[in-house]
């Protein structure tokens, strides 16, 4: 009988996630000179990929947990090979065959999703403690939109402003929408790009099923990793509903002309591109449209923005994760917004929320510069 080795065990994963593409790559280097990591420090992309297609991955590397899926070196890459796919593979193999270490921090929100079905390890029922004083009803029979604000709105102190300004914004228009309920679970994006396949399958089949029991059509997120997931893997699993992001769907609603913005927010604002929004999904135009139109508001852009756009730095579990200081993209962000004389930082991403917060704080720019969700905008606006 063949003893296996989990390093060849790890190496069979990584091959068989990695798929032909993998197998396409030939060590030009795009990959590592798009990587933003180069802005802060050295992180050889090319140089995993390389030890992947050997079979030699260094598994205890701190660089298997460095990469934020952010996707600007699949959008260059000229081979079409998916590295965010082998980062997974690679991730997968040491989350679930005990090769390396996975990182303290990341190891314990993987550990609150699958227990408690979020990463702040809070009670089920806590989920929409948000919502209580705005009087938001549960969804039923006949509501026409479900909506899933994401772990972080729901339960972190700060960005529970981003669920309530939606609310508040729903609430003024008369839209037909509801909460799931506390039996709703992390939509599990990040959590699969860690590494945890095992524990996105059961969110996703449990959001699934939980979904389709009460007869959810129609799903308005705030958060584009809830986007992401809900839009692109969960059909794959059985998942039939329309996903918007709020973002869009605001859009529409002012394209309509049922959505009007009539006090001035006189504020010059910044947009900052969320990865899974943008790269991933090509959603470019709707925020700006929404922001365009506050009386106003003056719309500025960052040195590189759409396709270009830098990362905050939380993508592909490192949310979860301690980013030293030096090397955290937001601050870079937040330099950038101040020298074009931004008196607000917009965003539409919980996970880029926190981490503007973040840095705004620790760099001790809180009386230079706000950071807001587009909600938040909009309801002042109305």
């Amino acid at each position: 009988m063949e003893v296996r080795s989990p390093y060849k065990e790890a190496t069979d994963v990584i091959l068989e996630a990695g798929g032909e593409p993998f197998k396409l790559c030939y060590q030009c280097g795009l990959c590592t000179g798009i990587c933003p990591w180069n802005l802060v420090r050295n992180f050889v992309v090319r140089r995993i990929m390389h030890e992947a297609q050997l079979g030699v991955t260094d598994f205890g590397s701190e660089d298997v947990w460095t990469c934020v899926t952010c996707r600007a070196c699949v959008q260059r890459c000229p081979r079409g090979v998916e590295i965010i796919d082998v980062m997974r593979a690679v991730r997968r193999a040491v989350a679930s065959l005990g090769i390396g270490v996975v990182p303290d921090a990341l190891r314990i929100s993987a550990k609150n999703i699958a227990g408690v079905g979020n990463p702040f390890g809070e009670a089920t029922e806590k989920r929409d403690d948000w919502a209580k004083e705005l009087k938001v009803k549960s969804f039923s029979s006949g509501t026409e939109i479900l909506y899933f604000p994401c772990c972080v709105p729901s339960y972190d102190p700060d960005v529970k402003t981003v669920a309530r300004s939606t609310a508040t914004i729903f609430n003024k228009l008369g839209i037909s929408y509801g909460l799931i309920g506390t039996e709703a679970k992390c939509c599990g994006e990040a959590i699969r790009k860690a590494g945890y396949e095992d524990t996105f399958q059961s969110l996703a089949q449990n959001n699934i099923n939980l979904f389709a029991s009460n007869g959810v059509k129609t799903v308005v997120v705030s958060s584009p990793h809830c986007y992401h997931t809900f839009k692109n893997e969960y059909p794959e699993l059985g998942g039939k509903f329309e996903v918007i992001h709020i973002t869009q769907y605001l859009s529409s609603l002012i394209e309509k002309g049922e959505l009007k913005l009539s006090k001035e927010v006189n504020k010059k604002v910044i947009y900052s591109d969320p990865c899974y929004l943008g790269r991933h999904n090509g959603v470019y135009d709707e925020p700006r449209r929404v922001l365009q139109s506050i009386p106003g508001l003056e719309l500025i852009e960052f040195p590189d923005a759409r396709e270009d756009a830098l990362c905050c730095g939380g993508g592909g579990g490192r949310i979860w994760m301690d980013t030293p200081k030096g090397e955290r993209f937001s601050d870079i962000r937040v330099e950038q917004a101040v020298e074009r004389g931004a008196d607000i930082i917009a965003l539409t991403c919980p996970y880029c929320f926190l981490n503007y917060r973040d840095s705004v704080l620790s760099m001790g720019k809180t009386e230079t510069v706000q950071v807001k969700d587009i909600s938040e905008l909009v309801a002042e606006a109305m």
